[in-house]
């Protein structure tokens, strides 16, 4: 019997499986396509990840357009997939799950009924800088745009949150008015309200931030945390959702139905507030997963320095 059997050989399942063989456990990985290559750009923080997370490309400066320019003081990665897609030797890649003493279930994000929805494409350009998000147009979605190196940059179409998820069909349309399109396309689409899960790990979990939509960097996080307790005999559910996870995550779900309520303009004065905080608060509520105290921190001063006309939204 296997100690450890990851379903879903995606970033998080891998990074599991990854940590677990670390830990000298016996360890499986259930993938009916393991050399499919991934597709998606996978981007984070860099003071999100283990020191020994792949990255394939570095912006220092990270910008934000609303109704004025906002300097983020965070350094941005994009992850190198395939990197993250190797497994040591030490783990078994089977095509169905066989009996263990702990089975995870990482295949993705259960349905959930608000998304968010993206189209992108690759341009070239020698950037080296993030824009976590423009929102100087019509204020329904934003472009995010990512250095990809080899003088590639990934320009995307995204709709932050929406009840039901904006059409793709919309979201190219959008952009391709910005930009000439080229080939490549990226496509983006997932449940910002899906519901925690126990035996579950990554998306699959309820990881999904509920208000900008990332999980990747907290499954590498949590990875080799959940590895350990395992190897230590504790049950590695109180590592994936600690009390304190899951407070901030229900105060995050309530942000996420604050952002559902607000009209395009109401959506841009909200973001003007927000880059408007102290770098410290911006990240507590971005990154903050068990900072409960900055949280609370952050969505005190976010209601205390919005105007007027945002705070009723805010509070109900």
């Amino acid at each position: 019997m296997f100690d450890v059997v990851v379903i879903g050989g995606g970033p998080s399942g891998r990074a599991l499986a990854r940590a677990c063989a670390q830990e000298g456990l016996h360890t499986a990985i259930v993938d009916r396509r393991p050399e499919r290559p991934w597709t998606a750009t996978y981007g984070a923080w860099a003071d999100e990840l283990p020191p020994d997370t792949p990255v394939k490309t570095t912006s220092t400066t990270v910008r934000a357009y609303v109704r004025e320019e906002h300097r983020i003081e965070r350094t941005y990665v994009i992850l190198d997939n395939a990197r993250l897609h190797e497994l040591p030797e030490e783990v078994t890649v089977l095509q169905r799950p066989e009996p263990a003493r702990h089975t995870f279930n990482a295949t993705g994000a259960r349905k959930g009924r608000a998304e968010q929805t993206a189209v992108g494409t690759v341009i070239e350009s020698d950037s080296t800088e993030t824009t976590l998000m423009d929102w100087r147009g019509d204020g329904e979605t934003f472009l995010y745009t990512v250095p990809l190196g080899d003088n590639r940059l990934l320009v995307e179409e995204t709709c932050l949150a929406r009840r039901p998820g904006m059409p793709l069909s919309e979201l190219r349309e959008r952009l391709h008015a910005r930009l000439d399109p080229s080939a490549e396309e990226e496509r983006v689409r997932f449940p910002l309200d899906a519901p925690r899960a126990g035996g579950a790990f990554g998306a699959a979990a309820g990881f999904i931030h509920p208000a900008t939509g990332y999980s990747v960097a907290t499954a590498l996080q949590l990875a080799p945390r959940v590895a350990e307790a395992i190897k230590a005999g504790k049950d590695p559910k109180h590592v994936i959702w600690s009390p304190k996870a899951r407070l901030v995550h229900a105060m995050r779900k309530h942000g996420l139905e604050v952002l559902l309520r607000f009209d395009a303009e109401e959506t841009k004065d909200f973001f003007e507030v927000f880059f408007g905080l102290a770098p410290e608060l911006q990240r507590a509520y971005l990154s903050g997963r068990e900072d409960l105290t900055g949280n609370v921190k952050a969505m005190n001063t976010l209601f205390l320095t919005a105007p007027a006309h945002l705070r009723w939204k805010l509070f109900f």
